[in-house]
């Protein structure tokens, strides 16, 4: 079974566990906390965020998609080089073999993506273009927000997913405080302008 695993033809899907099991290490430590920027107004952007979305890249967070894309990867190719073995007695070469694993691994992977989407808890963000976020509603999560101090807000996008985002307020006389509701009204970089929703300020009846 080792030799069959390790055989020329297969070792770079033996290699694939190897990088799985560094994609593991990586999500554990905390630095797989980050997703493609496809923020512009290009076409050329507008074509490569379709692919991604299609592809299921979106539905998880990045280094999820990428640990599933290399264990399917890992498994067709494991397993259609035995199916090669079993009718020919050989090997496909990993330079016929590679390509067609990843050709099935990808379609697999957007199948899959979808379903494991909706029972991980949706904390991740999505593959959107950050304008996307103007005219949404997000919550004050972390500290107070003033002009030239901003705060960290939570905003939920089109698919229901959290991002967040840096804001401050639009005026630059206004605060906005801890757990006040805002909508994002336009973008500078990074950086988000909002305005108080309102309703955090009215007078509340207790009881």
């Amino acid at each position: 079974m080792f030799d069959f695993w390790l055989a020329d033809e297969n070792i770079i899907f033996a290699a694939g566990l190897l990088v799985l099991i560094g994609l593991f290490i990586i999500q554990i430590s905390g630095f797989g906390d980050f997703e493609p920027d496809l923020d512009s107004d290009t076409a050329s952007a507008d074509l490569g965020e379709g692919i991604l979305a299609f592809l299921g890249i979106g539905r998880l967070p990045l280094i999820l998609w990428l640990a599933l894309f290399v264990m399917l990867f890992t498994l067709i190719g494991f397993a259609g080089q035995q199916l090669v073995q079993s009718l020919t007695g050989g090997l496909w070469p990993s330079l016929l073999a590679a390509p067609a694993a990843a050709l099935l691994a990808l379609p697999a992977t957007s199948l899959l993506a979808r379903p494991l989407a909706y029972i991980m808890p949706k904390d991740e963000t999505t593959v959107v273009g950050l304008d996307s976020l103007i005219g949404r509603f997000a919550f004050i999560e972390i500290g107070t927000a003033r002009h030239a101090s901003p705060a960290r807000a939570k905003v939920t996008d089109m698919h229901g997913l959290a991002h967040f985002v840096m804001v401050e307020p639009d005026n630059e006389d206004q605060t906005l405080q801890s757990g006040e509701k805002l909508l994002l009204v336009r973008r500078e970089g990074q950086l988000f302008r909002a305005i108080s929703h309102g309703d955090h300020h009215l007078p509340r009846l207790e009881g």
